[in-house]
C-alpha cells in the first residue's frame, strides 16, 4: 500500500512537471503594469482572492493525493492566485509561501493585509482628512473600493481610506468596487 502511494505521488509529480514544461501552466505576470492573462476558469491571472473556510489546506500539488504543506486557520486571509489546474488553484500568500488549494476553499471576497508600520486610516482619500483609525501591520482588512492610489477599507465597525501602497492584496492597477 505504501509503495503504491509513493508510486502514485512520483507519477503525479512527473506528470505535473511534464505539463509545466509543455507551457500549459500560466506563470505570474512579472510586470505589475501588464494586463493579466486569463486562466482556464476565464478569470484573470494573477488575481487576489480570500480564504472562505476556517481551515484550508495548502498542498504541494493540485490534488488530494499531494501532501499538506500548510494549514490556514483564518477565513478572510488574502491569497494571490497565480495558476489554475482543473478545480485547483496555485496560490501565494503575503510571505511568499506557494502551494495548491481547492477552489471550494476560496472566495472572491476581497481582503488585504496592512504592510509596513502602523498606518493611518482617513475619512477621505486625502492625507489632510480626519483620522478615523490606526491599523497595525499584518491586520487583515476588508477591501470596499480602490481607485487611484487609495483604497476604502473596513476594519470591524470602522471604515476609511488608506494609501494602496500600504496594502498587500490590492494590485496597483486593479479597480475594486
Amino acid at each position: 500500500m505504501c509503495r503504491r502511494r509513493r508510486w502514485a505521488t512520483v507519477v503525479g509529480l512527473l506528470g505535473l512537471c511534464l505539463w509545466a514544461l509543455a507551457g500549459m501552466v500560466q506563470m505570474p505576470v512579472a510586470d505589475a503594469q501588464t494586463l493579466p492573462s486569463r486562466g482556464a476558469s476565464g478569470l484573470p491571472l494573477p488575481r487576489f482572492v480570500s480564504i472562505a473556510a476556517t481551515r484550508a489546506n495548502l498542498r504541494a500539488g493540485p490534488g488530494r493525493q499531494y501532501p499538506i504543506d500548510w494549514v490556514y486557520v483564518r477565513a478572510g486571509t488574502p491569497l494571490k492566485v497565480i495558476a489554475e489546474f482543473g478545480q485547483w488553484r496555485q496560490v501565494r500568500d503575503i510571505d511568499g509561501t506557494t502551494g495548491w488549494m481547492h477552489k471550494s476553499l476560496l472566495s472572491g471576497r476581497r481582503t488585504a493585509v496592512v504592510v509596513g508600520k502602523r498606518q493611518t486610516v482617513h475619512a477621505e482619500p486625502e492625507l489632510s482628512s480626519r483620522v478615523v483609525l490606526y491599523v497595525d501591520p499584518r491586520v487583515v482588512v476588508e477591501l470596499r473600493q480602490c481607485g487611484g492610489g487609495w483604497c476604502r477599507i473596513k476594519v470591524g465597525d470602522y471604515s476609511g481610506w488608506i494609501p494602496r501602497r500600504f496594502l498587500w492584496g490590492a494590485a496597483s492597477i486593479e479597480p475594486i468596487g
